[in-house]
């Protein structure tokens, strides 16, 4: 499969919770470390033939992803909160992409304006928290 988004996260459907309208779904990456939670339409998942133990793909668009350095003691109501520590920056003229490395081994990649790169004194090393909301995730599954 060949599509844009920068992450594309491989795991396994673990929880399945359908409600009248929308489905929430957990998938467990494959390094057994991090849950991805999905918001799909109950149409989609019974479409998808979504159910615990089948293979999926979870992608998110870098731009969907929010870096957070210090939660101030606040709560946020979005679903997926990845720690992990920054292993590469690159800087272009307008965005700066952000690859963290998560717990498991996998990496997820945001892009964050210079200004909040800059403001957030993001570096190499630094541990970071990925936020995404489950609404934001587009689930894949092998036809």
């Amino acid at each position: 499969m060949k599509v844009s988004a920068r992450n594309q996260f491989t795991g396994t459907i673990s929880e399945v919770q359908t409600g009248a309208i929308y489905t929430e779904v957990s998938v467990l990456l494959k390094g057994g470390e991090t849950t991805i939670k999905a918001m799909i339409t109950k149409e989609s998942a019974e479409s998808l033939g979504i159910k615990p133990g089948i293979p999926a793909i979870a992608l998110v668009k870098a731009p969907q992803v929010i870096i957070v350095t210090d939660f101030g003691g606040y709560r946020i109501s979005a679903r997926n909160q990845l720690q992990g520590k920054i292993v590469k920056l690159i800087k272009g003229a307008i965005n700066t992409e952000v690859d963290i490395e998560l717990k498991g081994g996998e990496q997820v990649t945001a892009t964050v304006t210079n200004d909040s790169a800059e403001t957030l004194g993001l570096q190499i090393g630094q541990t970071v928290t990925a936020v995404f909301k489950s609404s934001a995730v587009i689930l894949a599954v092998a036809s």
